[in-house]
């Protein structure tokens, strides 16, 4: 769950993103998983949702190393990747500000920090259907 103040627009990077309204410092917790608000799904609880559900449910979920999707339950299911995100997302269960942030700026982040499908891989299959 976001600890900052967020909103979504469209971004220049991918679709929707979601952009901060307020400054925010580097080192500042912006997100910690928060399980009253972010669902953990195991494979079998995604794979029990009917089509087009389940790919639509699949497109926001990251998978974590205890083998587990993530749906976000608020706006940072609208972070995008980029390769110099401003978002540094290695610590577990939550993300930190990698440096100064400023208003209306899009946060974004590397998927390959915290899921586990995205690593390896090439930018492209970073983007996520909106």
């Amino acid at each position: 769950m976001f600890r900052v103040p967020t909103y979504i627009s469209r971004s220049s990077i991918h679709g929707i993103g979601v952009f901060t309204p307020v400054f925010i410092p580097a080192g500042t917790v912006i997100w910690t998983l928060d399980t009253e608000v972010d669902w953990l799904l195991s494979a079998a609880d995604l794979e029990g949702f009917p089509e087009p559900y389940q790919e639509r449910l699949r497109g926001y979920c990251y998978l974590d190393e205890s083998g587990f999707y993530v749906l976000c339950g608020d706006n940072a299911r609208f972070m995008n990747h980029t390769e110099e995100p401003n978002c540094d997302d290695r610590g577990g269960a939550s993300t930190i500000a990698s440096r100064d942030i400023q208003p209306h700026e899009e946060l974004t982040c590397d998927y390959r920090a915290f899921d586990v499908e995205s690593r390896g891989e090439s930018a492209e299959p970073f983007v996520r259907s909106a």
